[in-house]
């Protein structure tokens, strides 16, 4: 059930990420779109209803939720760089999230373009932060650890790739 549930492993974040390795980081966010764009545009109805495991959210819901994600990822990024007095993330209820209507419903390609759009302007922004930028830290009362900026970027790498496998996964399931 745990390979089923964090299939590359949970996320645990690194205390001091190199260059390289935020770099990295950031070209796994950058190239996302274009992973799951080659996964999912061509699906069917059928494959979109198909679950990783049991109780677990479908394809369509995964891919709502991902361009959700990167949404209020890009968006903590932002208050983190703009507003001195955030020191705590916001957070949402993402069951809650993925199971509104459009969690539900909308169409996988408008969550591509949505996913795609706003992956353009957060690496943008990633690849602009200075040193003391990439310092910004604040807290996430879910995981209960502080991020910084680098941090929350490998945090953002490994959410897409973490889903990505999510939907390998259905997608093989007969």
């Amino acid at each position: 059930m745990t390979q089923l549930k964090f299939p590359i492993g949970p996320f645990t974040p690194l205390q001091n990420i190199n260059k390289s390795e935020l770099d990295a980081f950031i070209e796994t966010v950058a190239t996302a779109p274009g992973r799951y764009k080659a996964l999912v545009e061509n699906l069917s109805a059928g494959d979109l209803k198909k679950t990783y495991r049991e109780g677990s959210w479908n394809v369509q819901q995964l891919m709502n939720h991902v361009a959700d994600m990167q949404l209020l990822h890009f968006f903590r990024m932002k208050k983190a760089l703009t507003e001195t007095d955030y020191k705590e993330i916001t957070q949402v209820n993402i069951d809650g999230w993925a199971n509104t209507a459009d969690g539900l419903s909308s169409s996988v390609a408008d969550s591509l373009h949505m996913f795609e759009a706003i992956t353009k302007r957060f690496v943008h922004l990633m690849r602009s932060l200075d040193e003391n930028q990439q310092e910004i830290a604040y807290y996430h009362p879910a995981r209960k650890i502080m991020l910084n900026q680098k941090q929350a970027i490998s945090m953002s790498a490994w959410h897409v790739n973490h889903h990505l496998e999510h939907i390998k996964i259905a997608l093989e399931k007969e």
